[in-house]
């Protein structure tokens, strides 16, 4: 007579259980701890880098969820769907157009920012998007003496006559270019080093609009996270009892940076966030590297303008992608 026990078959099955148990929580509980610094803003440290990357982690929520929930795991599976829940709440509305967009009816403006990597963006290029899209102001960042010329050989100043440039070799260069004139123009130097060159423009027929190219310090390295933090919050706020003004540019920052949402809470718009469209790429895969593209370049509107369509579009010899947003101003 043959005499078997279950015992050991039983041990593995437990060990198995418990592994896959460890597992699960192993994933959910880092998206969990994700979730909730971006919801309170808690960002510090190398998680300024990090966060950049929530429509990612947003996404990936749903696999625990799903694994939770076959394996009939629910304590595992009830955290798992709170944190997409959150995840859900915070990045989903990107994709849709926002029920209020401002005034729809007024004086139409169409305006596109760039980012010209160092001056070495094909200026035939920006110069083609600009008209193409009827474009009336036209920001760039990383804007060289030698983009000058590149872009006044490529015919911008035929489609845009009135500039405020504040060009320079490297990163810290920045331009202004508008159809219409510029008046108190000037360039100042933030406290990261770049130049913003600024102006006040009035279409015809529209009230006039402050316009900044903005360009804060990038959150490279934790040494300079607060120089970053401190850009920022010192880009003009949006102030309802004076001119309307648009910001737009390099922000080095996307709408899960905790600083960033600080300044639209101000009374701006997020063009892209508002059309629909925020959820688009504008910089990456960072010279090659396997990335993906992260919302760093914005539009900020004041909430007294409309907003309209938002497109990107690549721009060859550039890691930046322009942004194109078109608005409507009250009429004077």
């Amino acid at each position: 007579m043959t005499i078997t026990s279950s015992a050991p078959v039983a041990k593995p099955v437990r060990v198995r259980r418990a592994a896959w148990l460890l597992l699960l929580w192993l994933l959910v509980l880092p998206g969990t701890a994700w979730a909730v610094l971006r919801l309170g803003g808690w960002e510090r440290g190398a998680m300024v880098q990090f966060l950049a990357f929530t429509p990612y982690v947003a996404a990936w929520a749903v696999v625990p969820v799903i694994a939770a929930l076959a394996t009939r795991r629910w304590l595992v599976a009830a955290v798992a769907s709170m944190t997409l829940a959150i995840f859900a709440v915070l990045v989903l509305p990107r994709t849709f157009a926002d029920g209020d967009r401002g005034p729809q009816t007024g004086v139409a403006l169409q305006v596109m920012t760039a980012n010209m990597l160092f001056g070495n963006a094909d200026a035939d290029a920006i110069v083609k998007l600009v008209r193409d899209n009827d474009i009336a102001v036209l920001a760039l960042q990383e804007f060289s003496p030698a983009a000058t010329t590149r872009l006044a050989d490529a015919g911008l100043g035929t489609l845009l006559p009135y500039s405020s440039l504040g060009a320079e070799y490297g990163a810290s260069g920045s331009a202004l270019y508008s159809r219409y004139p510029i008046t108190d123009p000037g360039v100042r130097r933030n406290s990261g080093g770049f130049n913003q060159a600024y102006g006040t423009i009035q279409p015809p027929g529209a009230t006039a609009i402050d316009v900044e190219s903005a360009h804060p310090l990038a959150p490279s390295a934790v040494n300079v996270l607060a120089d970053w933090r401190a850009d920022l919050e010192a880009e003009p706020k949006a102030d309802p009892k004076g001119r309307p003004r648009i910001l737009l540019g390099d922000f080095n920052a996307t709408l899960d940076h905790e600083p960033l949402r600080t300044l639209i809470a101000t009374g701006y718009r997020d063009a892209a966030d508002a059309a629909g469209k925020g959820l688009i790429g504008t910089w990456g895969p960072y010279d090659g590297d396997p990335l993906p593209p992260v919302t760093i370049d914005h539009v900020l509107a004041d909430t007294r303008l409309g907003i309209g369509k938002v497109t990107v579009h690549d721009v060859p010899a550039s890691d930046h992608r322009a942004v194109i947003a078109h608005l409507t101003l009250p009429t004077a």
